[in-house]
């Protein structure tokens, strides 16, 4: 294999390597049951194709330079607005912004290829996007394996929690 690396906008044919690369991910962090790998493959399936024709989900995924058909990583954005808040910028000063958001998500390179720059150069396209769309700003949940990649890159830690009690539990369509 050369060192050069592709990068590339993902597209619904690619819904199955995404979907793939989100339940190993989960798989990876010990967050899965074997009970829950299927359906989450499947639904993640199911929202892409619906998601990425709606601009909801926007991706992009590396590949070696010889070899453009096999995906080794990727990353992706789900695309959400959220209520106008107050943004504080580095250098103190706050603006209200009006909510456009995306939130950083399948971010995931494959074992063999781990170690090699990556996941920092999808993360360089998605940020690049995030820019040119005009995000007001730009999320994740992290592994403790992605802290130092996305500290260095720009990220800081925020006062978020998350409820883990139960709440609802809505069908999966086709269920």
């Amino acid at each position: 294999m050369n060192t050069e690396v592709r990068i590339r906008e993902a597209t619904v044919a690619d819904v199955d390597i995404i979907a793939h690369h989100r339940v190993s991910m989960f798989n990876d962090m010990g967050r899965t049951s074997h009970e829950s790998i299927e359906p989450l493959r499947r639904m993640t399936r199911e929202f892409l194709l619906e998601a990425i024709p709606r601009g909801e989900y926007a991706g992009w995924l590396a590949s070696p330079g010889d070899q453009p058909e096999r995906i080794v990583s990727g990353a992706g954005v789900q695309v959400r607005r959220v209520f106008p808040f107050p943004f504080t910028r580095d250098d103190g000063s706050v603006r209200a912004n009006w909510g456009a958001q995306a939130i950083v998500i399948n971010v995931y390179t494959e074992p063999d290829f781990r170690r090699r720059g990556l996941a920092r150069r999808l993360m360089q396209e998605l940020i690049a996007w995030a820019r040119r769309s005009e995000q007001e700003s730009l999320v994740l949940h992290t592994s403790r394996d992605g802290v130092a990649l996305y500290e260095s890159m720009g990220f800081k830690h925020t006062t978020e929690m998350r409820f883990s009690g139960e709440l609802g539990t809505r069908r999966a369509p086709g269920e």
